[in-house]
């Protein structure tokens, strides 16, 4: 009888743990709140906003760029705005200088016809005659011109320092015989130029042809003068 009381409470008492842990477990449902689906839902919106702050940065990187690249073109641009806008000013300043040169010349040219010479050169010198001056200069610059070669200057300066002393007024009043050529009459040098009476390039272009056109050379002058006292 002992022994069945003792497992009738062995059995009383666990089915009372049981009841207990139920009583127990509905009791802290009840007080524990409940979670509201927003809560439930985090990790979605976590996902959701990452996503979102990637497309933000990826578009501020493409509009950074875009600004980059327009203040690059921008600047690109204006420096080549300038860089025009330097050489349209440089060569107008070229224009500019040429023109005051053109200029001066014309001026001195028409103040040389109206006093009488001799009108300023302004052809280009070769290095080979700087050691000259005046009108030797000239002479020589324009005889190399015409082809003929420095050697033959010598020949050249002997046969007009003989004839005019290079003096572009020269005038020899029993002939007629005019320049630094000495040509006869003076007039036939119009056919280089209507200054021919004050303009010692004129005088020496025409000069050199004839000498061309009848000693083939200024040595040949030279000689013909030495001979016979004239050319």
């Amino acid at each position: 009888m002992e022994r069945r009381l003792g497992r009738l409470g062995v059995r009383a008492a666990s089915v009372g743990l049981l009841l207990a842990g139920l009583v127990g477990g509905v009791y802290l449902g009840k007080e524990r709140p409940a979670v509201s689906p927003a809560a439930s839902g985090a990790p979605v919106n976590l996902v959701v906003e990452s996503q979102d702050l990637t497309l933000l940065k990826q578009r501020q990187g493409a509009h950074a760029a875009a600004r980059a690249w327009q203040r690059e073109a921008e600047g690109a641009a204006a420096a080549k705005a300038a860089a025009a806008a330097k050489l349209t000013a440089a060569r107008a300043h070229d224009l500019e200088e040429q023109v005051i040169a053109d200029k001066k010349k014309a001026e001195e040219k028409k103040k040389a016809l109206e006093n009488g010479g001799p009108v300023p050169y302004d052809g280009p010198i070769p290095s080979s005659c700087n050691e000259f001056s005046g009108s030797r200069k000239i002479g020589c610059a324009l005889m190399l011109e015409a082809g003929f070669g420095i050697d033959q200057f010598p020949c050249l300066n002997n046969l007009w320092t003989k004839e005019s002393g290079w003096n572009y007024k020269a005038e020899n009043k029993s002939s007629g015989a005019y320049g630094i050529p000495q040509s006869l009459p003076g007039s036939k040098m119009a056919s280089e130029g209507a200054d021919w009476k004050t303009n010692p390039a004129t005088q020496i272009k025409w000069g050199l042809g004839y000498v061309k056109g009848r000693y083939k050379t200024p040595c040949g002058a030279w000689q013909n003068f030495q001979n016979n006292g004239n050319y």
